[in-house]
C-alpha cells in the first residue's frame, strides 16, 4: 500500500495556513496542502519533514510537526497521514513544484471546485480547530 503525507503548516501567528496550487494531476488547478509520497522503508515523520523541506524550504528547525490523523483508501491501495505544525518564526517559503500561497482560515475548504481532497481539507481544519491549543499553541475558532 502506497503512503502519502499531507502537512498543515500554520504561519507564526497561526492565522493563515500554507497551500499549494497543484500544477499536475491529481487535483491539477486546485489548492491543496503540501505533502507527498512516503518512500518504501522511510520513517513516516521523517518523510513528512523531507517533503515539507523539498516543497517549501521549511526545515525541522523552523517547525515541529504533530501527527493529526490518517485516511485509508483500500480501494485505491493507499493511505494519507496528516501532520500539523506552526512556524516558530517568520519564514519566506519557496518551492518550484507548485505555487505556494498563504491562505486565511475563513474559507469554504469543502468547495471541491477550488480545493483538493473531496472535502477532506475542511474536515482536517475542523479537527485542528478542536485541538488547536495542543497542536499549534493557539486557539483557532
Amino acid at each position: 500500500m502506497q503512503g502519502y503525507n499531507c502537512i498543515a503548516v500554520f504561519d507564526k501567528d497561526a492565522d493563515k495556513w500554507l497551500m499549494c496550487l497543484r500544477e499536475k494531476e491529481p487535483y491539477k488547478g486546485l489548492l491543496n496542502l503540501v505533502g507527498g509520497k512516503i518512500e518504501e522503508f522511510e520513517e513516516h515523520l521523517h518523510a513528512a519533514y523531507r517533503e515539507l523541506e523539498e516543497e517549501t524550504g521549511i526545515t525541522r528547525d523552523d517547525i515541529t510537526l504533530r501527527h493529526l490523523m490518517d485516511f485509508c483508501y483500500p480501494l485505491d491501495d493507499c493511505f494519507v497521514e496528516v501532520y500539523v505544525g506552526r512556524l516558530n518564526k517568520p519564514f519566506k517559503v519557496h518551492g518550484d513544484e507548485n505555487k505556494l500561497i498563504w491562505t486565511d482560515l475563513r474559507r469554504d475548504f469543502s468547495d471541491m471546485k477550488h480545493y483538493a481532497g473531496e472535502g477532506n481539507i475542511a474536515h482536517m481544519l475542523e479537527h485542528i480547530k478542536m485541538h488547536s491549543a495542543e497542536l499549534i499553541g493557539k486557539v483557532i475558532k
